[in-house]
């Protein structure tokens, strides 16, 4: 189930807005981290969603293939996707998200979401742009 508020908080008088994101991803994964590193400098409560110990759900990962598609989600340089055999594998949207959700470590890492934004990859200029 998708998980993401924006509530308002005061302090001292002044309003802030807290957020939340969930990063999918790997911890051993650089670029996961960094997006850990970014969220949490920020204080940003971060809700991570670990593909070592729970693959995605259709519902989770659909809408990142709505708003990419396959060619920029699937990472063919992944050693998942080489030990697949997927390098000659022509399949549309669809097939590639059922894939996905049973073998999660052929997407790009880490795939973000904050509401209605959403980001594959590190993507620090985006990130920057959710939290103003």
């Amino acid at each position: 189930m998708w998980r993401a508020s924006v509530t308002p908080a005061v302090d001292q008088g002044a309003i802030l807005v807290a957020m939340d994101v969930q990063i999918f991803g790997v911890k051993n994964d650089a670029d996961v981290r960094k997006a850990e590193r970014f969220f949490k400098e920020r204080r940003i409560k971060i809700h991570f969603m670990d593909f070592k110990q729970r693959n995605p759900s259709k519902g989770e990962l659909r809408r990142f293939f709505q708003k990419f598609g396959e060619e920029q989600l699937i990472d063919r340089d992944s050693k998942r996707f080489r030990a697949l055999g997927l390098h000659t594998a022509y399949y549309g949207d669809e097939r590639w998200l059922e894939i996905a959700c049973d073998e999660p470590m052929i997407l790009r890492q880490p795939l973000v979401r904050s509401g209605n934004n959403l980001s594959v990859g590190p993507a620090e200029a985006q990130w920057k742009e959710w939290v103003g």
